[in-house]
């Protein structure tokens, strides 16, 4: 299986949440694991919330936002060229979708273009799950 994390559904591997578990299967399972470069970015915004709202003690978030900065070497890192700014503005318009949503689903379209096969987009946002679905793409976690 051909994987695209958005920063929802990778966070989850650091912030123990409902899906946590399941992602953790899901990763496991796949041959191939990408995301766009935004997410670090996301990821870490998430570890330092988790902090500031005291869901974490700062000796533990630190040491996730370390642990979440030794995976990120592991994960097929996709760059946020002009042309794929460009489809994302184009998607946010076209299908009035926030930012960064607009952005995850240029860069996985973009990625399926380039690599001729279907990636599976795990996300825990409804807006991109709806919108990738739209797109013809399998969103995940189904349902």
């Amino acid at each position: 299986m051909i994987l695209y994390l958005d920063s929802s559904a990778l966070a989850k591997r650091y912030l123990s949440e409902v899906g946590s578990a399941d992602v953790e299967r899901l990763v496991a399972g796949a041959e191939l694991v990408a995301t766009s470069v935004i997410t670090r970015v996301e990821v870490s915004a998430a570890l330092a919330r988790a902090r500031r709202q005291k869901l974490l003690g700062p000796e533990a978030a630190a040491r996730l936002r370390i642990l979440f900065a030794a995976h990120w070497g592991s994960l097929l890192r996709l760059s946020l060229l002009e042309s794929t700014v460009e489809r994302a503005d184009a998607l946010a318009w076209e299908m009035d979708l926030r930012g960064y949503v607009a952005v995850h689903l240029a860069s996985v379209l973009t990625w399926r273009d380039a690599i001729a096969e279907a990636p599976i987009l795990a996300t825990y946002d409804r807006e991109l799950w709806k919108a990738a679905q739209a797109q013809g793409l399998e969103a995940w976690p189904t349902g």
